[in-house]
């Protein structure tokens, strides 16, 4: 138990030495020597708090906030010494701001715990004491052999024994881990690849020796010794033979592995960044102001106890006869005097630091967060997904983004390929309905059958067919252990299914199936194809593998005449070259062309051997192959001899299927003043095909490279010649394409030089990259000198650390497992609803909480500066103004509601016209709201209004003038209480004229809260309270509101305050009116606009989630008439719940964006109907 609390607290690492030795089914050596090494157990964890240290850990974390910290040292302060208020007016609130916060966080933490518990709890069949036990994938230890069956996850690092194939070899997919779909093969050793039943793998005796767990995907170092017969076989163990934990089983029955690396150890695990605590823009704002204003209280303190102590200098005033010293005050130290009565002062003007802050910022936070789970426009029906919000701490970050890095499989494309068009013979060709058609020809055409298709054509789809590294699954599962062309024998070839080495081989092999060439199979070096019914049988003699410097693969095959033929297929830059025969220039432009359509291109070629030229091919390849010195360079002199002289057949044009709607984001993005950066796994090729085809990277943009860079001193002088070039032409939109070898580089010796080439391209395109190193990219811009706001999405393993890394991290809930939903702060189901997250939801949490925190501040200035100024009325006595009670009620109850409602509901500019218009979203970039100029306006207009308050207020009463019919006058607490009644009712009216944006419960709170105070008010002070030791405000107010006078100074200062400011606003908006100002006006007429909670949280009838709260919300809130049949009748056709309807909106001279598929809505139908 002392040892499992240890490694909790991080004391006792599981491991010390560099290498570690797993023994295979923990068959332990029996001599009394062996120490067993520890290892960590197979539970992910990607929580931030255990049982263990919740309380210390969040409370460590909220008294970093700095208004936290001051508030404990205040209320210490009040316990110790004697002070003008109770400790409860500090102690309350602060209890009560903790545990808030504490719950909430608590709650987002049980989420993730309860995420985790789920993958901890899976089910796994582990070999134990000599049968196949089903246990949890937490119950896996380092030497437990465990199966995996076909299309599992693997549940740790395993190095693979066997499997169900006699070869020992399975195919798996990294698609969650690196970004790639394209099929793995993996093998066994031999000496393990016959055990192939649990009785055989019980009985098996071997050691694995492997390095200790590193984070690098495509590295792994290990011998597996194996003893048989009492002799010792040692085989070396590398990548091919390790199955990474979260890569998926293909095309195999089941697999047995050992498992070398468990739960935070593997190395999907590793690639993870530690979780650590977030913290917005605007929270670092509120830490900064709040150290502005601890300033100021301590000057206030420090010259409130100066000149008390000049005050007392004169002796009627230090001792008056009516308040004589006791004989310990006239013995007492005088610094420790002066001390005590600096901390009185602290404690008398500790108001002016807003601990309600804190609270009201969290609430806001927890409950705006449910708009984005509620919003139907981030609801994907096919998937039957809503928006999620993991972390509510960053709301207001999404307004704030200035980078976006996003993964590419599966974020920005549907993970689908399809074929398109080909090239062959220099004609071009579409697939309809599994036909090819001639350009200019349609399906009905008297010529365009494929069953008429000449040699060249016939020749092209063999080739197609032929030429790959395809695998085929069967859904009979006997079929593969079996006679593979076993589908000849009645079997449909319709069942089987591809797995290919990349998403263009299986298109391309699936669309020549469809057209009559179908890929049947391959059974040791024979390979089948069925070519319009008839059946032909091709020995595979030599694979030439695809490589990134050929980028071309090549395959040598006998036909069934017995000739030898290559083909081959790639780039057209790695194939053409080479081509002596055929439609050259033809295929040249209709490869060009297709490139223009976005289409991901491959040329395709064949070479015919004499029997003399494939004897010298055949010498050559064997002779390459066994070399011992310098393989590599004669493998590719030999490729090099081989692949020439080709016969161009033509040329395939497949399209990566985008996502819905991704050209459109990406375009709303960068009006926005957002870069894109796309950091992806893939190839180089890819990448850039696919940047192109989404709008990434435009045509006419200057495409800059650098790739392939070896050394610190090349990769430097390419970033030199980037750089000239960049300066040289300042007309022309660069891209940059880096890979990850060139970026380690890049990013070693040359960061700054790097980060001026990449801020000087309009899009950027990192290929080929790890984990890590995206995360590296990422904190590159994050901690560069402007320190930009990033944001980071991707939808699989690989992406987990750069989600973690950026100040805002979305998970998509793609094909690719749910690592990178689990670990990021929002999760939505297509990157489409970026564009909505960000120039929407983004831009009202930022103006809503931008406004709170300067209200704030606003009106703790407004509340304590009377209270300073006072002293300056009553000798510094440290007299309080207000009455304790409404110290502490102030900001709970009197003034907090308003602005809670307010930073819930309120939007500047209608939806539509966010989005339809990004360039709003520059207006809030760079924290705008919550510059120094604005922080400084918002404090001098609350010290303006507190002077007029107190000034006011003594003009009226200072003069002991008589303000009742019976000639009594008032006393200090009546004067408190009348600054402190037209205090409420000033800063209430102050928020009413910020609102643009009313609803039904802006006019509850509003008028609510004034007429709350007032009623408290008199109950407080109408009734003898038993419970209350002193009542010095009996009768006050009631005797207050009894004079007419009173009554008109509360008017007249009320208008005092704000008619300036209102003047203000209107002089502002028609003189010098902002964007977003302009914008409004877009929305004049929409005067029967959703409300917010309409707008943003619809759940059309019949749905599940929080259409009910939304529905209640509504009854709230309500601003449509509840029309329930209109809903009903109209939700069958528009999602947000309202009757299609035609709306003109009138763009301002900003250029408008393309829809983004907002939909216009009747503003009359209530869409919440239960």
């Amino acid at each position: 138990m002392l040892r499992w609390i240890r490694q909790q607290l991080g004391f006792d690492p599981p491991h010390q030495s560099d290498t570690r030795t797993v023994y295979v089914a923990n068959r332990f050596p029996q001599h009394g020597h062996y120490i067993p090494q520890r290892f960590a157990d197979n539970r992910i964890i990607s929580s931030k708090y255990t049982v263990w240290n919740f309380v210390p850990k969040n409370l460590f974390e909220q008294f970093r906030r700095i208004a936290n910290f001051y508030f404990l040292i205040i209320f210490l302060v009040q316990l110790m010494i004697d002070t003008p208020t109770s400790p409860i007016t500090s102690g309350l609130p602060l209890f009560f701001v903790i545990t808030v916060t504490a719950i909430k966080q608590g709650y987002e933490d049980w989420l993730r715990h309860k995420a985790d518990n789920e993958v901890n709890g899976a089910p796994v069949f582990v070999v134990r004491s000599g049968s196949l036990v089903k246990t949890k994938s937490k119950n896996i230890r380092v030497g437990d052999i465990v199966r995996v069956a076909k299309d599992e996850t693997f549940p740790a690092d395993l190095v693979l024994l066997s499997s169900d194939r006699a070869d020992g070899t399975c195919h798996i997919t990294t698609a969650s881990l690196d970004g790639e779909t394209n099929l793995k093969t993996h093998f066994s050793v031999p000496e393990t690849s016959v055990c192939q039943s649990v009785s055989q793998l019980e009985a098996l005796q071997a050691v694995v020796e492997c390095q200790q767990p590193e984070a690098d995907l495509y590295r792994f170092v290990g011998r597996i010794t194996v003893t048989q017969h009492g002799e010792e076989i040692v085989r070396p163990l590398g990548p091919e033979n390790l199955l990474l934990r979260g890569a998926r089983l293909k095309n195999t029955k089941e697999i047995f592995g050992v498992a070398v690396y468990t739960g935070m150890e593997s190395k999907m695990a590793l690639n993870y960044k530690c979780k650590s605590q977030k913290r917005s823009a605007v929270e670092k704002s509120m830490n900064t102001f709040l150290i502005i204003y601890l300033v100021i209280l301590l000057f206030e303190a420090i010259l409130s106890t100066i000149l008390k102590y000049a005050w007392q200098a004169e002796e009627k005033w230090d001792e008056p006869f009516y308040n004589q010293k006791t004989e310990q005050e006239k013995n007492s130290s005088p610094i420790l005097k002066f001390i005590s009565d600096f901390l009185a002062f602290l404690v008398l003007y500790n108001f002016i630091i807003p601990i309600s802050l804190y609270v009201t910022v969290e609430m806001q936070k927890f409950l705006g967060s449910f708009f984005i789970g509620w919003d139907l426009d981030l609801y994907h029906e096919e998937s039957d997904q809503k928006a999620q919000v993991n972390t509510s701490d960053l709301n207001e970050e999404l307004g704030q983004v200035e980078y976006v890095f996003t993964d590419k499989t599966g974020t920005l494309t549907e993970n689908e390929m399809q074929f398109r068009e080909c090239s062959i013979n220099g004609i071009k060709y579409r697939e309809v309905n599994g036909k090819l058609i001639p350009e200019g020809m349609t399906e009905d055409s008297p010529d365009s059958s494929t069953a008429h298709l000449m040699g060249e054509e016939l020749l092209f789809l063999k080739a197609v067919s032929l030429c790959h590294t395809v695998q085929i699954s069967y859904d009979q599962p006997d079929c593969l252990v079996g006679d593979p062309f076993s589908h000849a024998n009645g079997f449909s070839s319709n069942n089987m299914e591809y797995y290919a080495s990349s998403p263009d081989e299986k298109a391309l092999v699936e669309a020549t199936k469809r057209i009559g060439v179908a890929f049947t199979g391959t059974s040791g070096d024979i390979v089948e194809i069925k070519s319009f019914g008839k059946f032909e049988k091709y020995k595979l003699l030599h694979v030439l593998e695809f490589d990134p410097n050929r980028r071309r693969m090549s395959v040598i095959l006998q036909t069934p005449s017995g000739g030898k033929v290559l083909f081959t297929k790639g780039a057209e830059s790695a194939i053409l070259p080479f081509a002596t025969s055929g439609e050259i220039e033809k295929t040249r432009l209709h490869v060009d062309e297709f490139a223009l359509k976005g289409l991901r291109t491959l040329v395709v070629a064949c070479r015919h051997f004499t029997p003399e030229e494939y004897i010298d091919v055949d010498k050559r390849l064997t002779a390459a192959r066994t070399a011992l010195q310098q393989r590599e360079e004669k493998l590719q002199e030999a490729f090099s001899y081989i692949e020439r002289d080709l016969q161009l057949l033509g040329a395939t044009g497949v399209e990566d299927k985008l996502q819905d709607k991704v050209q459109e984001t990406i375009e709303a993005l960068r009006l926005a003043g957002i870069k894109v950066w796309v950091l992806t796994g893939d190839k180089h090729e890819t990448a850039i095909s696919v940047s192109l085809s989404c709008g990434h990277f435009h045509r006419t943009m200057n495409i800059l490279e650098l790739l392939q860079q070896r050394s610190d001193n090349e990769c430097a002088e390419q970033l030199r010649r980037l750089a000239r070039r960049i300066k040289e032409d300042h007309v022309i939109q660069h891209g940059l394409v880096v890979d990850g070898a060139s970026l380690s580089l890049a990013l070693r010796e040359h960061e700054k030089l790097f980060m001026e080439v990449c801020k000087n391209c309009s899009a950027v395109l990192c290929c080929r990259m790890a984990p890590l190193q995206k995360a590296k990219v990422v904190r590159l811009l994050k901690t560069s000198p402007e320190k930009p706001i990033t944001l980071a999405i991707g939808d699989g393993a690989n992406d987990v650390s750069m989600i973690q890394e950026a100040h805002v991290g979305i998970g998509i809930m793609g094909k690719e497992g749910r690592q990178a939903v689990r670990n990021s702060d929002y999760a939505i189901a297509r990157f489409k609803f970026l564009a909505k997250l960000l120039l929407v939801h983004g831009h009202f949490y930022y103006i809503r909480i931008a406004t709170l925190v300067q209200y704030f501040f606003y009106k703790n200035v407004c509340f304590i500066t009377p209270q300073f100024l006072y002293q300056f009325f009553c000798l510094f006595s440290q007299q309080t103004l207000y009455d304790s009670v409404y110290l502490t009620l102030y900001n709970i109850c009197f003034t907090s509601l308003p602005i809670l409602v307010y930073s819930l509901f309120e939007q500047l500019v209608h939806p539509h016209v966010l989005q339809s218009k990004p360039a709003l979203y520059r207006d809030i970039s760079k924290n705008s709201l919550l510059s120094f100029g604005t922080f400084l306006y918002w404090t001098l207009l609350g010290f303006c209004h507190a002077f007029i308050f107190f000034f006011g207020s003594y003009i009226l009463m200072g003069e002991d003038t008589t303000l009742m019919g019976n000639g009594q006058m008032f006393g200090n607490w009546t004067f408190g209480t009348l600054v402190f009644t037209v205090m409420v009712i000033t800063v209430t009216l102050k928020l009413a004229l910020e609102t643009h944006f009313w609803t039904w419960m802006n006019h509850f709170v509003t008028w609510g809260s004034i007429a709350f105070y007032f009623i408290f008010s008199l109950f407080y002070g109408g009734i003898i309270w038993p419970f209350l030791h002193t009542q010095d405000m009996y009768f006050v107010f009631v005797q207050l509101l009894s004079s007419g006078s009173a009554w008109f100074a509360i008017i007249i200062i009320v208008i005092t305050c704000l008619f300036p400011d209102a003047m203000k606003k209107v002089m502002y908006r028609h003189l010098k009116p902002t964007s977003t100002q302009k914008s409004q006006s877009l929305s004049a007429s929409q005067t029967q606009a959703l409300s917010c909670v309409e707008s943003l949280c619809c759940y059309q009838h019949g749905q599940s989630g929080c259409s009910r709260l939304a529905h209640l919300l509504e009854q709230m809130t309500v601003q449509c008439k509840a029309s329930v049949n209109n809903c009903h009748a109209s939700s069958r056709s528009n999602r947000w719940g309202g009757r299609q309807q035609q709306e003109t909106i009138i763009m301002s001279s900003d250029e408008p964006l393309p829809s983004l598929g907002v939909k216009s809505m009747d503003y009359s139908s209530d869409c919440y109907s239960p």
